[in-house]
């Protein structure tokens, strides 16, 4: 039988947690602006609350590392899935307020790959979310960084994609460059939330 002295504290693991739920908020604010009518400046602005909100959970959990003396596993692995964990959640945000501050819902319609990686990174966001609560138990996990490692691949694909239409002449100079830059969010955040798993099978590995 295997003995740890770790503690098996709840709290750190609530805040993982809520982090994670944040991060499918905001996938689902993003799939707003998939639907007709949607009012833009409405889900950028929830966005940003949803930002903030992750901001203080991270703020909560560096907090409760400093005033732990024994923490659940590595105080630098917290640090850095805390940080990662809001990584994604900012580049989330940036996309719902480019795509706001640009008038990019003016044009007829987002591209079809824009939309797909947005699709990725709901998958992502769910499966992150879900898997979180186990980290208690650090079992049954692997299911979880090989599925956001292959959607991850999925969000490459789509982004190459979205990068061959842009550069088509379908668009004008200028919208292409605004575009591009809400791309290049999306991918950051498809990146940021395989970082996320990467850090998870990193701790599972030490503590198995």
């Amino acid at each position: 039988m295997k003995f740890s002295f770790r503690p098996t504290e709840g709290a750190f693991y609530e805040l993982f947690t809520r982090a994670a739920q944040n991060l499918v908020r905001g996938t689902e604010l993003l799939n707003e602006l998939a639907l007709p009518g949607t009012e833009v400046q409405s889900v950028s602005e929830r966005l940003t609350d949803v930002e903030h909100d992750s901001d203080q959970i991270t703020h909560d959990l560096y907090k409760k590392i400093n005033s732990t003396f024994i923490t659940p596993f590595d105080r630098e692995d917290i640090y850095s899935l805390g940080s990662q964990l809001d990584d994604v959640m900012d580049h989330l945000e940036a996309v719902g307020n480019l795509i706001y501050l640009y008038g990019l819902t003016e044009l007829p319609s987002l591209p079809r790959e824009m939309h797909e990686l947005v699709n990725v990174l709901d998958q992502q966001a769910k499966i992150t979310a879900d898997a979180m609560p186990r980290l208690k138990t650090m079992k049954n996990l692997e299911e979880y960084w090989i599925e956001i490692n292959r959607l991850e691949n999925d969000g490459d694909r789509a982004y190459r994609m979205l990068l061959v239409r842009l550069f088509s002449g379908e668009y004008d100079a200028l919208t292409v460059l605004k575009m591009k830059e809400v791309a290049d969010e999306l991918e950051a955040a498809c990146d940021a939330f395989e970082h996320v798993a990467n850090t998870i099978e990193t701790i599972t590995v030490k503590e198995s």
